[in-house]
């Protein structure tokens, strides 16, 4: 019994001494970094291995699809198929009398085969479904999840898969959930010191770098790898952010390279916790669920806030929803409406490296969080786009419009009409009318004939 004494001791050095080089490793190469915004290039570094691994794994896969003479990887497609699109009356006019010209406005029986086939379009290509499911990718990333077509290629490619997975688990989720768990005791523990400090310039700096310290820190809890372009249209007090929206860590992303107020509505839980902290420290905007609805009222709290030309940009997505990152779909124009200056931001994940979606109606956020912090890292371009301001003669939807076919221009994103809502709810009857109407208009001879040759 004596003879494990020393065995017991020494196994209990080892662990302390492990523990002890684990947090000094930790506080070196990423806290402190984090605290003055710098890096060392270890995670480019690790960027540049995995496109070599991957390049190197889509090669094999290639060979073995050769070598077996069939398809053994076939990837689907979940991107957006841009279809020729017409209007209503165009498409009236090239079924009606094969092309030829036609007389006089009136019902004719081949109108019906047009919105048969309108409808048989949308079943088998639907712009909105695709929205909210993962993007495939054309090549393996050696995540399981990546691609649910692939097959069984070669004995070195499932060791391969499997060596990441140990990575992946034994490795980066541990230290990945040291770094969360740091971030956002620091957020709580320091903003709510900072709050207890008099209003004036020494709060406001101090709650300033607390902030981007926690969010910088909670960047590399995920391996994010961010690129920012732009930085000169970096938004500016007074005026309101907008973003299309893919992933609750959108707003780390950002919130990492700029001060911003949030709005939302309050919650419970530790969520509530770090709510009831932030403000104490920042003038953010925070809801309460019965007032959420309320969109008069939200309207004049965002007003109030923007009046105060040195008060904290206001930080929105005004989808509503997380998108796939394949698309943009509709603003809600609420923010639109208020005047104030907006600076547009474009959010482009590259999804070799992990798919950052969040579909909410499939996963729950601790799913989504495990599903992120197992992942090889989180891969994504910012770009600071010149600030806009809403035109004489433009209502709120058409500078909504204008705003969001901006970002789809330089994220490289397809730019929808659709509302994001669509995931949850059904079509609205007014999308329904107006397609009535306008056929209503062909039949009646209130729009101009026209003739196809």
């Amino acid at each position: 019994m004596s003879s494990l004494l020393p065995f017991d001791s020494l196994l209990c050095n080892l662990l302390g001494l492990s523990v002890t080089l684990w947090f000094t490793l930790l506080l070196v190469f990423i806290i402190v970094p984090a605290i003055f915004g710098v890096s060392f290039g270890i995670r480019q570094l690790y960027m540049k291995s995995l496109l070599r691994i991957f390049t190197w794994a889509t090669l094999r896969i290639e060979r073995g699809v050769k070598e077996n003479s069939h398809t053994l990887y076939k990837p689907l497609s979940n991107g957006i198929i841009a279809r020729d699109t017409m209007s209503l009356e165009e498409g009236m006019w090239e079924l009606r009398s094969n092309g030829r010209s036609v007389g006089k406005p009136e019902f004719e029986l081949s109108d019906i085969f047009y919105f048969c086939r309108q409808g048989m379009e949308s079943l088998v290509d639907d712009d909105v479904t695709k929205c909210f499911s993962a993007e495939e990718l054309e090549t393996w990333n050696l995540l399981t999840r990546t691609n649910y077509n692939f097959q069984y290629i070669s004995l070195r490619l499932t060791v391969l898969w499997g060596l990441g997975m140990l990575v992946r688990y034994t490795f980066l989720l541990p230290l990945r959930i040291a770094l969360a768990f740091t971030g956002v005791s620091l957020l709580v523990v320091g903003t709510s010191l900072v709050g207890y400090l008099p209003n004036g310039q020494v709060k406001e700096f101090l709650s300033k770098h607390v902030h981007l310290m926690c969010y910088r820190i909670c960047v590399r809890a995920l391996t994010a790898i961010i690129t920012y372009h732009g930085s000169e249209n970096r938004p500016r007090n007074g005026g309101i952010c907008v973003a299309n929206h893919t992933s609750p860590i959108d707003v780390i992303i950002l919130a990492s390279d700029g001060y911003y107020a949030m709005i939302g509505q309050v919650h419970g839980g530790l969520m509530g916790i770090i709510q009831r902290a932030m403000v104490k420290a920042c003038p953010h905007v925070w809801f309460e669920r019965s007032e959420v609805k309320d969109r008069h009222l939200v309207a004049k709290r965002l007003m109030d806030h923007v009046q105060g030309k040195s008060k904290l940009p206001i930080l929105i997505f005004p989808e509503g929803t997380c998108i796939n990152n394949t698309s943009v779909m509709m603003f809600k124009k609420g923010s639109f409406e208020i005047g104030a200056t907006v600076y547009p931001v474009a959010i482009k994940y590259d999804p070799r490296f992990g798919d950052a979606f969040f579909n909410s109606s499939k996963y729950g956020m601790i799913t989504y969080l495990l599903r992120m912090m197992t992942s090889w890292a989180i891969v994504c371009s910012v770009w600071y786009l010149p600030p806009m301001t809403r035109q004489e003669n433009e209502d709120a939807v058409q500078f909504a419009n204008r705003v969001k076919s901006a970002i789809a221009r330089q994220g490289g994103l397809v730019d929808l009409l659709w509302d994001g809502g669509l995931k949850r709810e059904k079509v609205k009857d007014a999308f329904k009318e107006e397609q009535q109407k306008l056929y209503s208009r062909i039949i009646s001879g209130n729009q101009e004939n026209r003739s196809r040759s």
